[in-house]
């Protein structure tokens, strides 16, 4: 299956993209997701601690199912004023 995953913040310049098409097998989790991502971009590895996850605009947890098309946003945390 496929999904799609959308960058926010600075991860943009982490994973040097805005969003990615990434397969997944049947039965992934969130968890899956951000392990093959930490694999493939291991700068990505010390921000995934704060960073919460939505998949299709609803926050999830690592244990989420994801199932093909989902879109799955990492969401780091921002400051400002």
């Amino acid at each position: 299956m496929t999904v799609c995953v959308l960058i926010f913040a600075h991860l943009k310049s982490v994973l040097g993209a805005d969003a990615l098409t990434l397969s997944q097998p049947e039965g992934a989790t969130v968890r899956d997701l951000l392990h093959q991502l930490q694999e493939v971009y291991p700068a990505l590895t010390p921000w995934l601690e704060s960073t919460r996850v939505a998949v299709n605009r609803e926050y999830a947890t690592l244990d989420t199912l994801l199932h093909h098309g989902d879109e799955v946003a990492l969401i780091p945390p921002v400051s400002g004023g």
